[in-house]
Formats: structure tokens, C-alpha cells, sequence
């Protein structure tokens, strides 16, 4: 992977996030913690916005991806706006200012709760799944006394050959109307006085190193828009998701740039007069963050060697969830020439699946040392759990040379006082 990409780079055989060396923020917040950089949001941020340049657009961030009241704001700053999947989230956006003409509702199951929460606060526009929520949403939108601007979620059949777990587009999966049932859907939409039909959505999956889908896809989006637009429906906005894959540092996986998909969009539907929405998550910010944890034991065992770290599953899932991959490096370089050794390489929580990697091929460490798992940014703090009763890990921002702690670790206390005992105990 081309490290330019991202801005943790090793100055004088240290591991630096832009101009702050890494041991000086874990001798600071202590071990583990997640670290992100403010430069590489921002450029992986613009880098989409200038790819759909000449072009009506919003970038929307798939919030899902790291949450944090600080990303939203550095994001928000350079014109994003927020894609939502839940009432939490919308909150969370509205607290760090983002106005709601700037939010899109995504998910599937949208409650009446979450639907009046945005009405009445304010939104750009929902991505309606199913029939059934359309109907909620007409009901809740005549009691606000509102009308909801809705895109609908089409799902094109396209099999965007990434993992089953998160893959989107099939048939099967559980996501969007079948684009065959999409003018009869239009016009219960249509039928609804509560509801503005604006555009349509397609979103096809998650981590795609590869533009065909995409195509394919988007042909049928622009084809569905001029039968639409036939049967006397307003389609001004196209919400064409997110998905585009970030490079894991693996197999030399080399996405496609963000330059070459906004061209395959003005390519596909910019014929079409339409205002275009993407939603990038992941690339936005998956190398724009790394966990770093340390070494507590090295242990040998039969046939192999195990580092054990401080960081554990409940701190980052994906591997453990789905087999993900992390490049994981030193804090401080390794010599030049030093001969590598593999090991397992695993956290301290009781449960087996909690091993980050097997048999990885790592310069020799020993107890103390930091490592740093790379392109922990995205689903890397926003999945981590409590469980074995540990602390949330702190979440810490740079900025040149500046750092700030952007969630704090909690104490045990402030964790165990969560529980209240019932009076009969």
C-alpha cells in the first residue's frame, strides 16, 4: 500500500501520527488507544469531494464507520454532511453542529420514534427500504405536519463479490425493493400525501476493490430514472451509497481512487441533471486511524510463539467478527535487515476467538513494546464493548503537532457504578 495515503509515518525509526511521536501520547493516555489524524480524514474527505467536482453533489459520511463528536465536527468543517442509520446517530450528528438539511436517514429499520426525532429536527432526506416504513413515515410525517422528502432504496441484483457479511445488493439480502418492483413501490410512494419523492438510492455493498459493480449498478439506477421520470415522478437526487474499498495492506489490494469512480459516476447518470449523494465511510476513515496497544507477554508454546497484547477483541472485533486483516507494526522501527519471526498474535480476553492474527511474520518484540494495528479508524472504536469488564479504550485526535483526548478512558468506578442494585439484594 502506497503510504502516502495515510499520514503515520516513522520519523528517526519512530512511529509518528503526523507530527506527534506515539509513545508520547501512550506514556500520556496510557495502553490501548485508538489514535486518528485530522490530515487524513480531510484528505480522503476531499479527495471525493473533488472527484464529483462540476458536478451537484454532497458528500455524505457513513458516520457508522467512527462516530466521534470530533471526526463529525473536523468532517463537517470541510462541507460534509451525515449519513445516519439510527435516532443515536442523528443526535450525535445535531450536537456536533451538522445542520439537518445535511443528514440522510439510512437502515432498514427505522422506527416511528427515530422518523418523528428527524422530522421534527430536520433532515435532507430518508432512504426508505420497504413498503411497510413508507407507511410509517406517511403516518408520522401527517402528525408532525411535515412532508418527508424520501429517495427509495433499489437493489439492483448486482453481487458485488465482497464478503457475505457485507455484501448488500443480492436479492437475498436484506436490504432495499427488488429494481423490478421499483415503479410499482414509486407509485404506492406517489399514492402518500405525506411523502415527496425526490430520487432514488442503491447502495451495493462494503470494502468493493472493484468499479464493475458499480457500473453495472449505476446503468440500472439511470435506466430506472428516465422510466421513473416517464410515469411523472420528481427524480432530482440519486443517493449512490458508499462501499469503495480502502487498502488493507494485504495481497497489494489497490482499490479504485476516488478520481476514477467519480468519472464512472459522471460517466454512468450525469447525463441526468441530478444532484448526486455518496456516502463514504471507511475510506473516509479506515487509514485515518490506528489502535495502539502493548506488548504484556511473549509466550512460547508448542510449535509457536505468542505475543499477548493489551488490546483484545472487546477493543477491536473485526478480526475476531469477520476475519478481518490489520497490518500490525512496531512503534519503534525495527532494525534494517532483522531477520523476522512468526507469531500468534492475541489479546487477554477469555474466549479463543480473540486473536488478531496467526502465525504474522513480525520483527522480534518483547514485553513492553508498542505496536500498531494500521487502518483501525473505521468499525474499530465504534464496535468495541465493555466485555471482561474493560474500559472503553480512549479515542485521541491529532492535529500536527497537537493532540487532544477525544473520549476518555473511564474509571472502574464510573463503569461499575452503572449498575444499580435491586433493594431486595
Amino acid at each position: 500500500m502506497a503510504r502516502g495515503m495515510d499520514h503515520f509515518l516513522y520519523r528517526d525509526g519512530v512511529l509518528h501520527a503526523e507530527d506527534v511521536p506515539l509513545p508520547e501520547i501512550a506514556a500520556a493516555v496510557g495502553t490501548p488507544f485508538y489514535v486518528y489524524s485530522t490530515a487524513t480524514l480531510l484528505r480522503h474527505f476531499t479527495l471525493f469531494d473533488e472527484a464529483l467536482s462540476g458536478t451537484e453533489h454532497l458528500v455524505c459520511y457513513a458516520m457508522k464507520a467512527a462516530s466521534n463528536q470530533a471526526i463529525l465536527k473536523t468532517l463537517a468543517a470541510a462541507g460534509a454532511g451525515m449519513d445516519v442509520v439510527s435516532g443515536g446517530e442523528y443526535m450525535r450528528a445535531k450536537a456536533a453542529g451538522v445542520p439537518g438539511d445535511k443528514i440522510v436517514f439510512s437502515g432498514v429499520g427505522k422506527t416511528a420514534d427515530e422518523i418523528r426525532l428527524a422530522l421534527s429536527g430536520g433532515i435532507r432526506q430518508f432512504n426508505v427500504e420497504s413498503e411497510p416504513e413508507m407507511e410509517v413515515l406517511n403516518r408520522v410525517a401527517g402528525e408532525v405536519g411535515v412532508r418527508a422528502p424520501i429517495t427509495i432504496r433499489v437493489n439492483p441484483d448486482v453481487d458485488a463479490k465482497t464478503h457475505a457479511k457485507i455484501a448488500t445488493g443480492k436479492s437475498e439480502n436484506k436490504f432495499g425493493i427488488p429494481i423490478a418492483r421499483a415503479r410499482e413501490v414509486y407509485a404506492l410512494a406517489a399514492s402518500l400525501p405525506n411523502l415527496d419523492v425526490i430520487g432514488i438510492d442503491v447502495h451495493i455493498g462494503s470494502q468493493l476493490t472493484d468499479l464493475a459493480p458499480f457500473e453495472l449498478a449505476y446503468q440500472k439506477v439511470a435506466e430506472l430514472t428516465e422510466t421513473l421520470r416517464g410515469d411523472g415522478h420528481t427524480i432530482k437526487r440519486l443517493d449512490l451509497g458508499g462501499g469503495l474499498g480502502i487498502p488493507y495492506a494485504r495481497n497489494n489490494e489497490a482499490p479504485p481512487l476516488p478520481s476514477d469512480y467519480g468519472a464512472l459516476i459522471k460517466r454512468t447518470v450525469g447525463h441526468l441533471g441530478c444532484e448526486i449523494e455518496i456516502e463514504p465511510g471507511r475510506l473516509i476513515a479506515g487509514n485515518a486511524g490506528c489502535m495502539i496497544t502493548q506488548v504484556i507477554y511473549v509466550k512460547s508454546g508448542e510449535g509457536r510463539d505468542f505475543l499477548i497484547l493489551d488490546g483484545a477483541m472487546n477493543d477491536l472485533i473485526r478480526p475476531a467478527m469477520y476475519e478481518a486483516y490489520h497490518d500490525i507494526v512496531p512503534v519503534l522501527e525495527a532494525d534494517a535487515g532483522v531477520e523476522q519471526t512468526p507469531y500468534d498474535i492475541v489479546g487477554p480476553v477469555c474466549e479463543s476467538g480473540d486473536t488478531f492474527a496467526k502465525q504474522r511474520m513480525m520483527a522480534p518484540l518483547n514485553a513492553g513494546d508498542l505496536v500498531a494495528f494500521r487502518s483501525a479508524g473505521a468499525y474499530g472504536a465504534v464496535m468495541s464493548s465493555e466485555y471482561n469488564t474493560r474500559p472503553l479504550i480512549p479515542e485521541v485526535l491529532v492535529h500536527g503537532d497537537q493532540y487532544a483526548v477525544i473520549r476518555a478512558r473511564p474509571t472502574f468506578d464510573e463503569m461499575i457504578n452503572r449498575d444499580t442494585i435491586p433493594e431486595w439484594l
